[in-house]
């Protein structure tokens, strides 16, 4: 029964082993001339937050997640590009999106906006991210400022002013 076991795990990662991105993996020669195949960097995790309405909201990140499975699906999906880990503060009259973009620089960072979504997209040799996030309100995109430094990215935007239910108007 273990032998079945191992001969399954082994298959499983042969199989896995297919599925990485060439640029998620490398080829390294060791001093007795041998060659290490190395994957990665894969990141999973969570991030839970209490929000203003004392409700927990867990947000994933990475580039490796878990799927539902099935006979015909992988258990896990891997990206190339992970996906950072963002926190979103709202605020009165705006909302603050921090994300943590380590080993990027300024220029590599492209960022995207709607009145409801912000896209973050990084793209340079080392690391690539990828976020499409979903605000909880309406945003004026042409208000939005953003700020990177130490890893750090802050995009700020003003809320959207709600749009009145109109007014009567007098007829002269």
């Amino acid at each position: 029964m273990v032998d079945e076991m191992e001969k399954e795990m082994a298959d499983f990662f042969k199989e896995l082993e297919s599925e990485i991105p060439e640029d998620l993996s490398s080829a390294r020669k060791l001093p007795d001339g041998s060659v290490k195949k190395e994957y990665g960097p894969f990141v999973y995790g969570y991030s839970v937050k209490i929000g203003q309405d004392g409700k927990p909201t867990v947000r994933e990140f990475g580039n490796m997640k878990p799927t539902t499975g099935g006979e015909d699906k992988k258990p896990v999906s891997l990206q190339e590009a992970r996906e950072p880990l963002v926190d979103v503060i709202q605020e009165q009259d705006q909302i603050k999106i921090i994300a943590e973009l380590p080993g990027v620089e300024k220029d590599d960072i492209q960022l995207f906006a709607t009145d409801r979504t912000l896209t973050l997209d990084v793209t340079n040799p080392e690391h690539r991210y990828h976020k499409e996030l979903e605000l909880p309100f309406e945003v004026d995109e042409g208000s939005a400022t953003s700020t990177y430094r130490n890893g750090v990215l802050e995009t700020v935007m003003k809320k959207r002013r709600e749009r009145g239910s109109g007014r009567s108007i007098k007829v002269e």
